[in-house]
């Protein structure tokens, strides 16, 4: 039996983590705002990590306080992966440490970008199985807020002036106001209310992921088929311009995904294939027709003959991705977490290392095994979405897994809050079992009553 207070517990941390999922989209612009009136820019930025840390007690209150929970929710050998994985991460930061490889900073910094988006996936896994909130009001907890970072990036692309955000605190100490492709003026990137356009590149993806999949449902009325294909056309447009190339291909692969999970026959499979290559033979003309034009070379290379740049972004990339391979390949245990990564910004003299791909720089931090837990983690995540594919939320996460863990082949996107934490963070929730003790006594006992009151009606 779950006691009063245990229904109060669950209900507040439940309110606490809706409350984290909505204001994520929004946290940059936030922490940047209120550090420009009372400072502390870093430990503002930390709000979200702190709540989740006051959480964290409490599922084991839940744990402790239902019987068989821990065995119902099925997740042995992914619970004991991440715990392995944050062993191995404390284990060889605290080695980089003593050998002054990293510094404390630095170290800190990994930990938490490197271990937050599970532990609000361990907390929502909890918390969902608990009150049916959230898997209830999952679309308005991840697409209302989405309306406004579209609407806000549609402003910086057809009204705003490119320097709207230094108004509320954007600038050298935090984040910058505006991204250029090649420092060209013409081409400035959208960022919207997240950390860059590339984290809202990648944010976009999942969010357009699962509008596709609402704007699915058969039973839904047309005036909010009407909002949703208006809502869907709006963030099209913010994608294109963050003339993120990563979220372009992103996109690309989730819708591919999500037809291949809608398609069940076999036939219909043979058609999206035999579509799939059509749609490359295309691509490769269009490619061959434009390769010249200004616009697209600066769209999709982000250079051209008149580039500004002393060294081209491409060049960079595939210049960082090689010294990481080689880093990864050569030691295999890494070098801790903290010494590669955004987090590594944070090691002064000792030099940062960013290999412009997340699983790379998961090898330069923590080695052969690291990258084998990670990997681990997310099959058996992918895997029990895949299971749970006919409810919507399970599919959203399925198909856009696919197309963010190809921008992590491009870029560091699981170290970026707002995409990590939300991701993760439903995931738990759609992985959650309907265990929900409290509701299904009080469902068992309206369900005997109605039952005796038919009996006692038909004895009559």
């Amino acid at each position: 039996m779950v006691s009063n207070k245990l229904t109060q517990i669950v209900s507040w941390a439940t309110g606490i983590l809706a409350i984290i999922l909505v204001l994520l989209p929004f946290h940059a612009t936030l922490t940047v705002w209120a550090s420009s009136l009372v400072g502390h820019y870093t430990l503002l930025r930390l709000w979200k990590e702190i709540l989740l840390l006051l959480l964290a007690p409490l599922v084991a209150v839940v744990l402790w306080k239902v019987p068989k929970l821990r065995y119902r929710l099925e997740i042995g050998w992914l619970f004991w992966a991440i715990v392995f994985y944050a062993l191995l991460h404390i284990l060889l930061g605290g080695l980089a440490l003593v050998k002054h490889q990293v510094s404390i900073t630095a170290l800190a910094d990994a930990l938490i970008l490197n271990l937050r988006f599970f532990l609000i996936f361990l907390l929502a896994l909890v918390f969902a199985t608990q009150s049916e909130w959230l898997k209830i009001h999952w679309r308005q907890l991840l697409l209302w807020p989405a309306v406004i970072v579209v609407v806000f990036g549609l402003l910086q692309v057809f009204v705003l002036p490119l320097d709207a955000l230094r108004h509320v605190g954007y600038g050298p100490s935090t984040i910058a106001p505006y991204e250029t492709v090649d420092q060209k003026l013409n081409y400035v990137r959208v960022q919207s209310t997240l950390r860059g356009a590339n984290p809202l590149g990648a944010y976009v993806v999942l969010i357009i992921g699962g509008l596709v999949v609402a704007l699915f449902r058969k039973r839904l009325v047309l005036s909010k088929r009407l909002a949703g294909l208006l809502f869907l056309l709006g963030g099209l447009v913010v994608l294109w311009a963050t003339y993120s190339r990563s979220a372009y291909l992103g996109m690309f692969v989730t819708v591919l995904a999500l037809l291949w999970v809608v398609a069940h026959q076999a036939r219909k499979r043979r058609w999206l294939i035999g579509g799939l290559a059509a749609g490359l033979v295309v691509l490769v003309g269009i490619f061959a027709a434009f390769h010249n034009n200004d616009r697209f070379q600066n769209t999709f290379f982000h250079s051209d003959e008149h580039s500004y740049s002393l060294q081209s972004s491409n060049a960079k990339r595939s210049s960082a991705m090689l010294s990481g391979l080689r880093d990864t390949v050569t030691e295999p245990f890494g070098r801790g977490p903290g010494t590669a990564g955004p987090a590594s910004v944070h090691n002064g003299t000792r030099g940062s290392r960013i290999a412009e791909n997340y699983y790379l720089q998961i090898g330069q931090e923590v080695g052969w095994l690291g990258i084998a837990l990670f990997v681990a983690i997310n099959y058996m995540v992918v895997r029990r979405l895949w299971r749970r594919r006919a409810d919507p939320l399970a599919r959203t996460l399925l198909v856009s897994f696919f197309g963010i863990s190809l921008i992590n082949l491009m870029s560091h996107a699981w170290t970026d809050d707002t995409l990590s934490m939300i991701w993760w963070g439903f995931a738990g929730i759609a992985l959650a079992p309907a265990i929900l003790p409290a509701i299904s006594k009080a469902h068992r006992n309206v369900s005997k009553q109605t039952k005796k009151q038919k009996t006692v009606a038909a004895a009559n």
